[in-house]
């Protein structure tokens, strides 16, 4: 390939597209109900449109794991909307732009492209391949060189292509002129573009079915022969070429063969409209052209809002799961965490503890004589004495601490970073208040409750194996609680065993609920 002619084939990126094409993504642009399907029926005929969907989907914008092999998964990773807005300014700008110098001889290159894309598609069909996409793209793209050739070297092509009565001899005169075929040309640009392998090999042997090496690459080298029959001179002789070819490289006999041929006549009637399409005045081009950006602003505009109402559906979801997530960690009567929460949480700070060597203390708290609420007052009474109490607890403690119904009246409040001596201090402490804080109101007056505790701390005096083993010596200071008296806290601990005095009001306190727990 000469050096002169590689280089203008390195700036030709925008291949022109049919006028009807053009018109028919105007169409598509202004239909609320498109979608994506009836987009990839549009652009699969098309194969400058083709080409440039699928190196878009394969760019560095758009990289994926997965290499994009055809226009269907293109199409799906870029999205309606890109796809409309994106097929809008390629199609209006070069379909109906692009120069009416050489038209018809760029008519007859769009017409054996979307006739090859049948017939190779068809041809793998009765050769029992299940590659039909991928065949109707390469076959569709396999005279993807002509564009390129026609908008790189105007001057130079053109007149080969007016030349030329049918493709073998352009082949000869591409051969004498250029020195390389369109056929090399386009497998330069395809692999250029990144487009998947399988079509850089596949354009590369269009023209020399010889070369093909299975039968995928052979129905796309076949095709054009086949595209031949509805744009020879002769269409007899076309036939009996194209026949000799299919039989000799594909063992289809006659019979399958006109099947083939049957089924490209019944999809030509739609194909053919798209040439009909009336020459354009100036005027005309442009208003169709100031249309479709209004069209691809509005698509742009709408993209634009359905993301952002996406993003605010997507937020809506995550806080709805959020709170959801939040009430299956929550005990449904108190509001504070639930068992299964707790032990999640207890080991977290157990482990954290254990890996930073700070004091991690556990308080195993009992209301007292609750049974006696429930039987005087009610359950609901109960119920509300509890909500109460936890709410109370919670508000007494830090916010890094961490209050849990263990079940029915005990509770446990876990206090990270926190020596014995200190997390008996702020546990008296919460007592104190306790006492003097009614719960609820009942007939006889406020109800006031009192409360027994143990705690234990990983850290200090002991090390504890596992959050178990911390839990069961906060358990058994707290069974040591009850028997002492009750309304009191303790620590495991020697030494810290011994009840601080209760302060006068707290004693008149406790007599009050004992008065009222008995009524």
């Amino acid at each position: 390939m000469p050096p002169e002619l590689t280089a203008a084939l390195a700036l030709c990126r925008n291949l022109p597209s049919p006028p009807g094409i053009a018109l028919r993504i105007i169409e598509l642009a202004q239909d609320p109900e498109a979608d994506i399907t009836t987009a990839a029926d549009i652009i699969a005929i098309d194969m400058a449109l083709s080409a440039r969907m699928l190196r878009i989907a394969n760019s560095p914008l758009y990289a994926s794991r997965r290499r994009i092999e055809n226009l269907g998964q293109a199409l799906t990773m870029l999205g309606l909307n890109a796809t409309v807005s994106l097929a809008l300014g390629f199609t209006v700008t070069q379909g109906l732009t692009a120069p009416g110098d050489g038209q018809d001889l760029r008519e007859r290159a769009w017409r054996r492209s979307i006739l090859s894309a049948l017939a190779a598609s068809l041809l793998g069909q009765a050769r029992g391949l299940r590659k039909a996409e991928e065949l109707m793209l390469a076959g569709l793209l396999q005279d993807l060189g002509i564009l390129v050739l026609a908008q790189a070297q105007p001057d130079t092509y053109l007149p080969l292509l007016r030349q030329a009565a049918d493709n073998d001899a352009l082949v000869a005169l591409e051969r004498e002129h250029l020195q390389c075929t369109h056929a090399d040309v386009g497998a330069l640009m395809a692999e250029q573009w990144d487009l998947p392998r399988y079509l850089v090999d596949s354009i590369a042997r269009s023209e020399s079915p010889a070369t093909a090496e299975d039968n995928f690459q052979t129905c796309v080298a076949l095709s054009g022969a086949v595209a031949d029959i509805w744009l020879s001179a002769d269409a007899d002789a076309a036939r009996e070429h194209a026949l000799h070819l299919v039989h000799e490289r594909l063992q289809l006999d006659s019979a399958q063969f006109d099947q083939v041929l049957a089924r490209i006549s019944d999809a030509l009637p739609d194909i053919s409209a798209l040439f009909e399409t009336p020459l354009l005045s100036p005027s005309r081009v442009q208003q169709l052209i100031d249309h479709a950006q209004e069209l691809a602003t509005l698509r742009n505009l709408r993209e634009m809002q359905d993301a952002a109402q996406a993003r605010q559906r997507a937020d809506e979801f995550e806080a709805r799961a959020n709170r959801l997530a939040e009430q299956a960690h929550r005990d449904a009567l108190t509001g504070v965490l639930n068992r299964r929460q707790l032990e999640a949480v207890l080991e977290q700070e157990f482990l954290r503890a254990t890996r930073h060597g700070w004091p991690l203390s556990v308080a195993f708290i009992d209301l007292d004589d609750f049974k006696k609420i429930n039987d005087a007052h009610g359950h609901l009474m109960g119920d509300q004495v509890l909500r109460v109490f936890a709410g109370k607890l919670q508000e007494q403690l830090r916010n890094s601490d961490t209050v849990a119904r263990f079940g029915g009246e005990e509770f446990i409040a876990l206090l990270p970073n926190t020596t014995e001596p200190v997390a008996l201090e702020v546990v008296r402490r919460v007592l104190a208040n306790i006492v003097n804080t009614p719960m609820a109101e009942v007939p006889d007056g406020p109800l006031f409750v009192t409360f027994s505790a143990g705690v234990a701390t990983q850290g200090g005096y002991e090390r504890f194996a596992d959050v178990q083993d911390l839990l069961k010596a906060a358990d058994d200071v707290l069974y040591r609680s009850k028997n002492l008296g009750r309304n009191r806290v303790i620590a495991r601990s020697p030494g810290r065993h011994r009840r601080e005095p209760d302060a006068p009001s707290q004693r008149g306190r406790a007599r009050g609920l004992r008065r009222s727990a008995a009524k």
